[in-house]
């Protein structure tokens, strides 16, 4: 299951005492920078890395942010999603 950390700035989850996230640096209110995606390699070759960009996305879609995705993971994704594209600042 993966939540929002608002502490950390991070969407994460955790899964036999590994913790996968994507991590953001809130550049004003409206907009968030996607800048990490990190999945450890114990947790590797499951999706959780889109999982993590695709709930990310959805809590700015939600919350009406824009989003700059320097982590190329997230931009790559973005750009394979078009119904994500509205959402680039």
């Amino acid at each position: 299951m993966i939540h929002h950390n608002t502490d950390t700035h991070r969407f994460e989850t955790t899964i036999d005492g590994h913790t996968a996230y994507l991590s953001y640096v809130k550049l004003n209110d409206d907009t968030l920078e996607y800048d990490h995606t990190i999945v450890p390699k114990e947790l590797g070759g499951q999706g959780l890395g889109t999982r993590l960009v695709k709930f990310a996305l959805d809590y700015a879609k939600e919350h009406h942010k824009k989003v700059v995705p320097s982590c190329s993971f997230v931009a790559s994704f973005i750009n394979k999603n078009p119904e994500y594209q509205s959402l680039l600042a």
